[in-house]
């Protein structure tokens, strides 16, 4: 209620002031012809009296101007019309032909002004409404923005807890494999070697079918240790990023023949656990990609630090990526799904991926930012169980291999 009063007041004021102006004008406009008398006499007497009749429908409205209009006759009526001081007419054809033109082409003034200020009026209710319009539409929009960044956050963050519910569950089944599947074909392999060395005692189909045996069950051995591996590479825990690389290009040089150059800096320090398992995955990756599309036969890998920043290359020397593809890659649309695996595990560390190629070959480049170089107390004790558990799986392999006449050293454990 009080708002409603002010307002009411508010409006109050305004027509006084209105009505108020427009009588002043009336009023300053006959001061104004009275002063003007010497000069024009008797002659146009309305001569003054137009201006005050204008102001009024220009700035105070419709009634202010009638009344304006209607003072502005009565004075000059009262005051110029001879005789002057009087309401009289010496000649009053004269007189009432000149007032009621002048009432006329007043009140075609003011319809026009009536007409020219409710036209300006629209056009201002048009645009306040349209101003208005705009502004729900950005506030919508914004809404709209908001919640597209949200529904973004938490795509990205279901993402995140997805690759690492699947790393965690490859660490899982490849520890499995390596305790229960592992240990049984060693126990089967020493069972084997027993019955071998008491071979003389079989026929020779006895005794060849006991020799495959053992060969079947060692090759068994190196395919479950080598799955275990590529799930999760023990030495990526136990000894870091450089380690688990040149182990895993190792492997895969002996397989595709493939020679691979690895590039890592003799003091290149251990990185966070997520950031070391993205690096991994994507030279994975790149290397899949050489092996089957590329067509070369050697490529590079080089891994530096700099300005805070882990820069990760691969580089081949095969046929190259042909332009309309190289840009479907390096956007964020339509992309092969190991390129949109490796941007996602990468763009959870804040990384980035770039893909350079030529008719001589492709590079592939991360970019990934170094948060402040320090190992985590609780990561130590991990990785302490990382080496304990990599040094029993050493142990335990070389008492599978000692038990089993034939070995199978030299073999590489990666595979494309």
């Amino acid at each position: 209620m009080p708002t409603d009063h002010i307002s009411e007041v508010g409006n109050v004021y305004d027509v006084v002031r209105r009505y108020g102006l427009a009588i002043l004008a009336a009023i300053a406009a006959l001061l104004l012809r009275q002063a003007l008398s010497p000069l024009l006499g008797e002659s146009n007497p309305y001569h003054t009296v137009w201006a005050a009749v204008f102001f009024s429908v220009w700035y105070c409205g419709l009634g202010p101007a009638i009344v304006t209009t209607l003072l502005s006759m009565v004075g000059v009526w009262y005051w110029f019309l001879a005789p002057a001081g009087s309401f009289t007419l010496r000649d009053p054809k004269t007189a009432i032909s000149g007032m009621v033109g002048f009432l006329v082409l007043s009140s075609l003034i003011i319809a026009l002004g009536e007409a020219n200020r409710r036209s300006h009026a629209r056009m201002r209710s048009a645009e306040e409404q349209l101003r208005k319009a705009h502004n729900e539409l950005e506030i919508k929009v914004q809404e709209r923005t908001a919640d597209l960044h949200l529904a973004n956050e938490s795509l990205r963050e279901l993402s995140s807890r997805l690759q690492q519910s699947r790393d965690e569950e490859r660490r899982h089944i490849s520890r499995e494999l390596h305790d229960s599947v592992g240990q049984l074909l060693a126990a089967l392999s020493m069972n084997i070697a027993v019955v071998r060395r008491q071979s003389d005692r079989l026929d020779s189909m006895g005794a060849r079918a006991i020799s495959e045996n053992a060969a079947m069950v060692d090759q068994i051995a190196r395919e479950i240790r080598t799955i275990s591996h590529l799930l999760h590479p023990p030495l990526l825990d136990a000894a870091g990023l450089a380690s688990a690389l040149r182990w895993y290009v190792d492997g895969f040089s002996e397989r595709s023949k493939i020679k691979v150059d690895v590039d890592i800096p003799e003091e290149f320090g251990r990185l966070p656990d997520e950031m070391e398992i993205a690096i991994f995955r994507m030279v994975q990756e790149c290397l899949t990609n050489i092996h089957r599309h590329s067509g070369g036969t050697s490529g590079a890998i080089r891994v530096r630090q700099e300005d805070h920043r882990i820069l990760v290359e691969v580089q081949d020397q095969g046929k190259g990526i042909p332009l309309e593809k190289q840009h479907e890659l390096n956007s964020s649309g339509r992309t092969g799904v190991g390129f949109r695996g490796m941007r996602e595990r990468l763009g959870q560390q804040g990384g980035t991926l770039e893909i350079r190629s030529n008719g001589t070959g492709t590079t592939v480049t991360a970019i990934l930012p170094l948060r402040e170089p320090a190992i985590a107390e609780a990561r130590s004790e991990a990785r302490s169980e990382a080496r304990s558990e990599a040094r029993s799986e050493e142990r335990s392999e070389g008492r599978s291999e000692a038990s089993s006449e034939k070995r199978s050293e030299g073999r590489p454990l990666a595979s494309t």
